[in-house]
């Protein structure tokens, strides 16, 4: 894993094309420019050609969705794939309803993520497997083998990088793959962090040719700041543990993610 890449980040300052969700915007906005993006968050179907044309990398977040989101998502998606330029999908509670999961199957029909950002109720729901999503969450516990049996096989059916998203975060592109552990349980009382994670996983892509490295990156980095957050905010609630999420996104460096990463390589 090239740590390296996160100084890439603050020196290049890469345009990151957001379109995110009502709930999650500000925090996502916040914490690209906390790790040294530039985030955009445009959302007018009439313009998503445009802007994604000039970002380094475009996050499709398909929360608090409508027919015009989608819209916006499959113009933003074949003009990236046009383009070469990398795409984040981030399928938010896909499995809620029969019209999120057409759209989304509508969607991956004109664009291949280069980052599939999911939790394990989406994971099922896109393997047409009965999913345990309560709304947009994956409350179920499953163990890390069925965890990765899940991302392997999305990741071979859909020809992407995977990144499974829980306590302990798998990366896999269906012939390698890795776990990420540590981090907080405190992230939970959070909402938002994992659309959080997509945009990380957006701002590593856009300097990280490699799509399973820069899903690693993102999933470490985050792993630590985390559990730096969870240090900091000490016994406060979760309105302070937020605040040093992102305090931890940015004074995170290349030689703390280096020594805090913990990451273990996965057989498949």
């Amino acid at each position: 894993m090239n740590v390296s890449r996160l100084e890439d980040v603050r020196l290049r300052r890469p345009l990151i094309h957001c379109v995110s969700n009502i709930v999650s915007a500000n925090d996502c906005a916040n914490l690209a420019l906390a790790v040294g993006a530039s985030p955009m968050m445009a959302q007018a179907p009439e313009e998503m050609a445009d802007i994604t044309a000039i970002a380094a990398a475009t996050v499709l977040n398909t929360g608090t969705p409508d027919s015009a989101k989608f819209e916006a998502c499959r113009i933003c998606g074949r003009e990236a794939a046009a383009l070469g330029r990398p795409v984040v999908l981030d399928p938010v509670g896909v499995g809620a309803s029969p019209w999120r999961l057409d759209n989304i199957r509508r969607l991956l029909a004109v664009c291949t993520p280069t980052i599939l950002r999911v939790n394990l109720g989406e994971a099922q729901a896109l393997l047409r497997l009965r999913s345990q999503e309560q709304g947009v969450d994956s409350p179920g516990a499953a163990t890390r083998a069925e965890r990765l049996r899940r991302a392997a096989a999305l990741a071979r059916n859909l020809h992407t990088t995977v990144l499974l998203s829980g306590p302990e975060d798998i990366v896999t592109d269906g012939s390698g793959a890795w776990c990420c552990t540590g981090g907080s349980g405190r992230m939970a009382q959070v909402t938002g962090t994992g659309c959080m994670l997509s945009v990380l996983c957006g701002v590593f892509a856009a300097v990280e040719p490699d799509p399973r490295e820069a899903a690693l990156l993102a999933a470490t980095f985050w792993k630590v700041c985390s559990r730096r957050a969870d240090r900091a905010a000490g016994e406060t609630g979760p309105g302070s543990f937020r605040t040093a999420l992102l305090d931890a996104a940015g004074a995170l460096t290349a030689a703390d993610l280096e020594r805090e990463a913990e990451l273990l390589p996965l057989s498949l």
